[in-house]
């Protein structure tokens, strides 16, 4: 990624790491390895609108440093989008702004969910095939 546009393909501007970086720890705490890591994956842009790189920092701030802080982040760079929208995410099978109207239960399973990432997939393959084979040892045994 070399260049960002803004709002129109002539208001062109070179990308600023350490500009991004300052940007996004006004707000909460992210380590530059994490910030270098997720920009990895907009390298194959030679020019990009700004609103990917909005996107990327309120995912960076939401994994370390809480959905405030990247509520807040989005609320001051949400013009880039072209009007005010609300960010909604899917949590438990419903689209929400904020938790803010549910009622006491639904904020508790909210919080007591479990959250899985990429690497959790690996982790639950392994963990099956040693089911698997204990589950042949189990009827091994008892076929003999």
């Amino acid at each position: 990624m070399k260049n960002i546009i803004y709002f129109q393909p002539e208001d062109v501007t070179k990308f600023d790491f350490t500009r991004y970086e300052k940007s996004l720890n006004k707000y909460g705490k992210v380590a530059k390895k994490d910030i270098e890591e997720a920009l990895k994956s907009l390298d194959k842009y030679e020019n990009m609108h700004v609103s990917l790189l909005v996107e990327t920092g309120v995912k960076l701030l939401e994994k370390s440093a809480g959905d405030d802080a990247a509520k807040k982040y989005f609320d001051a760079h949400g013009e880039y989008f072209g009007g005010k929208f609300e960010r909604l995410r899917r949590i438990t099978g419903y689209l929400v702004g904020s938790l803010e109207r549910w009622n006491d239960g639904k904020q508790a399973e909210e919080a007591a969910r479990v959250k899985h990432s990429v690497n959790s997939c690996t982790d639950d393959l392994v963990r099956a095939a040693k089911l698997q084979d204990q589950y042949l040892a189990h009827n091994v045994a008892y076929a003999a």
